[in-house]
């Protein structure tokens, strides 16, 4: 049942500690949220990993981080850190265990979380208030929004994710420096072994955009795509002795913070890759994104405002939500054909050029 509007200068504490994509996207309920409780004061709490993506929001008025490496040991200074504060309202966006647990720990007057069906791992007893029941099929940005609706604020309009300040050249001017512009962001690699595409994949991806000759390439990625990274420029040296491909790609891969990459993703004319975190800072920031998509559902988590981009194999066994490959052979991303990644980035092109 929906509860009044809370007050103007309502304390809210969200928690959503999780993976970039979904910390991304929980980060546009904060400018909504304030543009109706200009008042209010939100806190956030993270994890390490994506604390610098928090900071970034300038309508966050403080961030708490808890260090998971530390585990039990760093209970009793969150405690601290939550009750000091006084929570009006906590909105439970993560549905865990420990998220639950955390919701219950800040000791909040109202504790907001997802319906019992939609909860994992006993969540729902934590909290004293429940959002309804979605289907799990619903995007995830929408279902955060049911958080909002049910405190009695009406739906967004132009998200705002919080990046719109951020300035690749001013707070980076050397990555800006080796970058060669117009290009596109080429995403190598994502947290989940399963969602990898393969190497020939990305290689004749490459070689096919700087052959058209219309647009340069930026490789991006963590450390551990450093090798792959690595190869992939080498046999681009090597596969037209002839013509200097090499001198319109530049490989940033495990060069870059994560703040550096949003200004990186902002700068690019579009990016592809793999359903992973740099998906949702491309949306974000509102440059297009070609996903390709295998082990998980687009109906769940294609990048906001690049639904129409997501490039799929049909095959029998997707989504199967499995981190590794359970016949170890990843058909559904195997599957996915260069040439169909390729049409679908020259669409978006067209697209970004009628602006």
């Amino acid at each position: 049942m929906m509860k009044r509007v809370p007050s103007k200068n309502t304390r809210i504490l969200i928690i959503l500690m999780g993976s970039i994509g979904d910390v991304v996207r929980g980060m546009s309920l904060v400018s909504h949220i304030k543009a109706h409780l200009q008042q209010c004061r939100i806190t956030w709490l993270v994890e390490p990993v994506c604390a610098q993506l928090v900071l970034c929001h300038p309508q966050i008025d403080k961030v708490i981080v808890f260090n998971r490496s530390h585990h039990i040991l760093a209970l009793p200074g969150l405690y601290r850190a939550l009750f000091v504060e006084q929570f009006d309202i906590v909105l439970d966006l993560q549905r865990h265990f420990k998220s639950g647990f955390f919701s219950f720990l800040s000791g909040g007057k109202r504790r907001i979380g997802f319906h019992r069906q939609n909860a994992k791992e006993l969540n729902w007893i934590f909290n004293t208030e429940h959002i309804g029941y979605f289907n799990n099929e619903i995007p995830k940005i929408n279902h955060y929004f049911k958080f909002t609706k049910y405190l009695g604020l009406p739906d967004p309009g132009r998200l705002d994710f919080g990046f719109s300040h951020l300035n690749l050249k001013t707070f980076s001017p050397t990555i800006h420096g080796m970058i060669r512009k117009p290009f596109i962001g080429v995403v190598m690699g994502s947290s989940w072994e399963s969602k990898d595409w393969f190497f020939d994949g990305y290689y004749h991806l490459v070689k096919e955009i700087l052959v058209d000759g219309r647009m340069n390439v930026v490789l991006i990625g963590d450390k551990s795509r450093t090798v792959m990274a690595n190869a992939l420029c080498e046999k681009i040296r090597q596969s037209e002795p002839d013509v200097d491909l090499t001198s319109h790609l530049t490989n940033l891969v495990g060069k870059t913070s994560l703040v550096e990459l949003i200004g990186i993703l902002k700068e690019a004319s579009v990016g592809v890759g793999p359903d992973s975190g740099p998906g949702h800072l491309a949306a974000a920031v509102g440059t297009s994104f070609v996903s390709l998509f295998g082990p998980t559902s687009p109906k769940r988590v294609a990048p906001y405002g690049s639904e129409h981009l997501v490039v799929q194999a049909n095959v029998n066994c997707a989504p199967c939500y499995k981190k590794r490959c359970p016949e170890s052979e990843k058909r559904c991303m195997k599957e996915i054909r260069v040439e169909t990644v390729l049409e679908k980035l020259f669409n978006a092109l067209k697209m970004v050029g009628n602006q």
